[in-house]
């Protein structure tokens, strides 16, 4: 993406352009970069194509709502950067019960002996951060923790899908594990899951992946929103 693009979706994410406001027009933008008309109208096709604008035949160009971008990166960085945090926050707990049970289930009968092992290694480490309340140490082994289960579901798109979303998630994490009661519940859940993955049962071991993100949900709304 040009810089003349970047910095509109940098405005655009920031709020200056909410969805349905229409953007600078080419004269405006070429002379605020210093650059000339047809850089300009690149970097709004470059927008366009990925759903982010849209062009209306003399009315102007316009900014699409969230839920209509094609951008995978864009969408990242509006949920990591923009304003309405709260609802990403929520979406990406969906998003997260949607592949995450689907790939703790498939773990339940792939997995290894030594992932399982490191599994537990792992949650001795939460609760080892958690007795010092160190959140960043105890969001490093969440999150590995997530990785090895990804990994043993043995399904190549999941791991590649979740990828991407690793900052986001790192950013959110730390956000919510700031709370050390939710740190307690995240331990108890990971304690769960990785109980029923070590018993190879699938069933088991899905519902416990449910169970902690409606749990982490459930503490997202009651725990962290409301102090926003």
């Amino acid at each position: 993406m040009g810089v003349v693009a970047d910095e509109l979706l940098d405005r655009i994410i920031e709020g200056e352009f909410p969805p349905g406001a229409t953007v600078p027009g080419e004269h405006e933008l070429s002379a605020r970069h210093e650059v000339s008309r047809m850089t300009v109208r690149e970097a709004m096709k470059t927008l366009q194509a990925q759903q982010i604008l849209s062009v209306e035949r003399g009315r102007g160009t316009f900014v699409n709502p969230l839920s209509r971008w094609t951008s995978l990166e864009a969408v990242l960085r509006a949920a990591s950067e923009g304003k309405n945090e709260a609802e990403a926050s929520v979406q990406l707990i969906e998003l997260r019960r949607m592949l995450e049970t689907g790939a703790c289930e498939l773990a339940a009968e792939r997995i290894s002996a030594e992932d399982t092992k490191t599994l537990f290694s792992y949650i001795s480490a939460m609760k080892a951060a958690h007795g010092v309340n160190d959140v960043a140490a105890f969001v490093e082994a969440d999150l590995a923790f997530h990785d090895v289960i990804l990994r043993a579901s043995g399904n190549v798109f999941v791991s590649v899908l979740f990828e991407p979303l690793h900052r986001v998630l790192e950013k959110r994490r730390t956000e919510t594990s700031a709370v050390p009661e939710i740190q307690e519940h995240a331990i108890g859940h990971h304690q769960n899951i990785a109980d029923a993955l070590q018993s190879r049962d699938a069933a088991r071991a899905r519902q416990a992946m449910d169970a902690h993100m409606q749990q982490t949900l459930d503490d997202l709304k009651n725990l962290v929103l409301p102090a926003k």
